[in-house]
């Protein structure tokens, strides 16, 4: 199974880390499995995790403007 730290989630996704952990901050996402290395904490990321980041991107991130797409009729 693969892992992967925030930055590498936000690169694959295709946004900035900053707006990953936004949407981690805000609860739009669930927080992903936390490991501690003395003194310091790391988001470690699993491919469900990263699914459901993209998952969320597509249903609710238009770039430049922050919000969601209008649905067109």
């Amino acid at each position: 199974m693969a892992i992967y730290s925030s930055q590498e989630v936000a690169n694959l996704i295709g946004v900035s880390k900053r707006t990953l952990l936004q949407w981690l901050y805000d609860e739009r996402l669930p927080e992903p499995k936390r490991i501690e290395h003395p003194g310091v904490e790391y988001r470690i990321w699993s491919e469900k995790d990263l699914e459901r980041a993209k998952q969320y991107k597509a249903e609710n991130y238009c770039k430049g403007r922050g919000r969601k797409p209008k649905k067109q009729a």
